[in-house]
């Protein structure tokens, strides 16, 4: 048998192609960027040519490494799923989803157990990690992800239109006034989600406060931990309509009388053949049948449908 370099190797070399950054490929493997450095070298050097331009903070593919990235990503599929069938428990599909915290818990897990009734041999492992598109085929099967687009190679279907919202405490005043006028956010601190970062720039323009300026930005990577922290009167939280709506929280209000169409939206993605595979189809289905507030879309041809701004 022809000599093959280590499927860590290519593993790491995939990750890194796939995210652009050693930093965000050696989080996704829990390596150490060393570490993962060294795999990718092993690779370069098992080929004879180098497969990445080293940038100051990122990895860009050479020639080489996108012919080699077009020609590996098929067959690594087709091993996962061997090795998925081989070890899968008899009877069972398996489906391994990558979504967002505060999603699975206002939205997906209080409706899975009518999932399981449903289809009671479809059974889903829950990944929260970072950058769910760019693990499909590596790692999951499909993503639910709050984006503006979605890489126009993958299948994407829009979850929901949403408002985009500033919620705070209830009572909230400034300077010993109730909040009622945007001006007033002059005088105190936003709340941001990485993942929504141009939200509350996006939202002054449409209002017509394009200086505008808070006090302060405060940025989150976790939206429920930006709901409590409005909560606490800790500043205003520019999220969407449906997170203040599914947290249900007496606590939070909406603040201003604004309806500003959100920049980003939440989708489902997955690669194009990947639901042909009945877990994936199955929770497809049902997640646009029994989850959506509003299919805004319908299933159009693989790739990203923009929001519209």
């Amino acid at each position: 048998m022809r000599r093959l370099p280590p499927l860590t190797a290519i593993e790491a070399f995939v990750q890194v192609a796939r995210l652009g950054s050693v930093k965000a490929a050696a989080e996704e493997l829990s390596l150490s960027s060393p570490a993962l450095s060294r795999r990718v070298q092993t690779l370069e050097h098992f080929l004879g040519r180098a497969l990445f331009e080293r940038r100051h903070h990122s990895m860009v593919l050479t020639k080489d490494g996108e012919e080699l990235l077009a020609k590996v990503t098929g067959p690594l599929d087709q091993l996962a799923r061997a090795i998925e069938t081989t070890t899968g428990e008899s009877g069972l599909v398996r489906l391994k989803l990558g979504v967002l915290p505060l999603f699975a818990s206002q939205r997906l897990i209080g409706k899975l157990p009518e999932l399981r009734e449903l289809h009671p041999e479809l059974h889903i492992d829950i990944d929260t990690a970072a950058h769910g598109t760019a693990r499909l085929g590596d790692g999951l099967d499909a993503a639910i992800v709050l984006s503006q687009t979605i890489d126009p190679n993958l299948y994407a279907r829009k979850i929901d239109h949403n408002i985009i919202t500033p919620i705070a405490a209830r009572g909230l005043e400034i300077d010993g006034k109730p909040l009622t006028r945007p001006e007033q956010l002059a005088k105190t601190t936003i709340l941001l989600h990485r993942d929504m970062e141009q939200t509350f720039d996006f939202w002054r323009k449409a209002i017509g406060f394009p200086d505008l300026e808070p006090v302060a930005e405060d940025h989150f990577d976790s939206g429920q931990l930006m709901l409590d922290a409005a909560a606490e009167g800790l500043g205003v939280a520019f999220m969407l309509d449906s997170h203040l709506a599914d947290a249900a929280d007496e606590r939070l209000v909406k603040l201003f009388d604004t309806e500003v169409e959100s920049l980003y939206s939440y989708w489902f993605a997955c690669k194009p053949s990947a639901l042909r595979r009945k877990p994936v189809r199955q929770f497809h289905d049902w997640l646009f049948a029994n989850v959506c507030r509003q299919s805004a879309t319908g299933e159009g041809a693989p790739g990203a449908i923009p929001v519209a701004a």
